[in-house]
């Protein structure tokens, strides 16, 4: 099967509603936390450019993912990748995590790239990417970002620890200073 991943816009509004569903319940059949997003959110993500959706050549919807940016830019995540259940296991996520990640470095070239998560199969993808793991002490410190945690089952946690570990773990993706790509 071939899919085309697309930077998103308002033409997109309509996938909102089925990807905030297949958010939810992903999150309930892994029984890990997810931050729950609304379909008005992420329609805010479409229209901005700051998604990347994954179709079916017949315009079926397939994955998604979104760019956060924290720390008044400093730092940029990509967050909510989800892949609908009939396209799992295909490669598509990857797919969907290359392009997120090419459009962050692009809209955000001097952002250090950050992810939290609870699926081996994301920190597959996110070292393959670059990343590595790293403590929490070393992504962003805004409070906004770590509020967005609150829908997630495991926020208890996060909260007894003071905010300095859970159950998720932390990847860190820091680009190369200009100087050093010209070497």
């Amino acid at each position: 099967m071939k899919f085309v991943t697309e930077v998103t816009s308002d033409k997109h509004f309509g996938y909102a509603e089925e990807i905030v569903e297949e958010m939810e319940s992903f999150a309930k059949v892994r029984g890990t936390g997810i931050a729950k997003r609304t379909p008005g959110y992420i329609r805010e993500k479409m229209k901005s450019g700051s998604a990347i959706i994954a179709l079916t050549e017949d315009g079926v919807w397939a994955g998604f993912c979104y760019i956060e940016t924290w720390s008044n830019g400093a730092y940029a995540s990509n967050s909510g990748l989800i892949v609908s259940p009939k396209f799992r296991n295909m490669g598509l996520a990857s797919m969907i995590k290359e392009a997120i990640f090419n459009l962050t470095i692009t809209k955000y070239p001097n952002a250090k790239l950050f992810g939290i998560t609870t699926g081996l199969a994301v920190m597959k993808i996110n070292s393959r990417l670059g990343y590595y793991p790293v403590t929490f002490a070393e992504l962003t410190h805004d409070d906004e970002f770590w509020n967005s945690c609150q829908s997630c089952v495991n926020y208890p946690i996060l909260q007894s620890k003071g905010r300095k570990n859970c159950l998720c773990t932390a990847m860190l993706y820091i680009p190369p200073k200009k100087d050093e790509e010209n070497k």
